[in-house]
């Protein structure tokens, strides 16, 4: 018996590689949907800063989050590249707008190393080396349960 429980902890997960700002995130491959090119998508634009609006997919409407201006100070381009992670979150279904979807790798759990001095973001997952290039795993569920902060909102502890 603790050999099959040695076995599941160290079995590779599928993780899906997509590049944002230019570097490479990885997403537990589990929590995607579908993958769509933005222009696919029927677009509904609102006045919010990330999140560009609601789309519509296979008739189901959700918010699609621009991560481009999330991680950058950079107008977006669309591009043909430019591609939507239809994700199913823990709490909803929504679209995650990226600069492009490279590729899905396998990662074993002992494969990712702590960020050092990201101890306090709880969505950095780790680091991860492989095939020549870096990878930052992030816990997709996390990272998209972040709210934005008014300034002035906090109290003082």
């Amino acid at each position: 018996m603790s050999s099959s429980i040695t076995q599941a902890a160290t079995e590779a997960r599928q993780y899906l590689v997509f590049r944002l700002g230019g570097l490479d995130y990885a997403l537990d491959f589990n929590k995607v949907q579908e993958l769509r090119p933005l222009q696919a998508l029927e677009r509904f634009s609102s006045d919010g800063e990330i999140v560009s609006g609601v789309v519509v997919s296979r008739g189901v409407i959700m918010p699609i989050v621009d991560m481009r201006i999330a991680f950058g100070p950079r107008p977006p381009q669309h591009d043909p590249l430019t591609d939507v992670i239809i994700l199913k979150l823990s709490s909803c279904v929504m679209g995650m707008v990226v600069d492009g979807v490279t590729d899905i790798v396998a990662l074993k759990p002992e494969q990712i190393a702590p960020i050092a001095g990201a101890g306090g973001i709880d969505y950095l997952v780790g680091l991860v080396e492989t095939e020549g290039r870096r990878l930052i795993v992030v816990d997709i569920d996390k990272l998209m349960s972040i709210r934005k902060v008014q300034f002035g909102a906090r109290q003082a502890a």
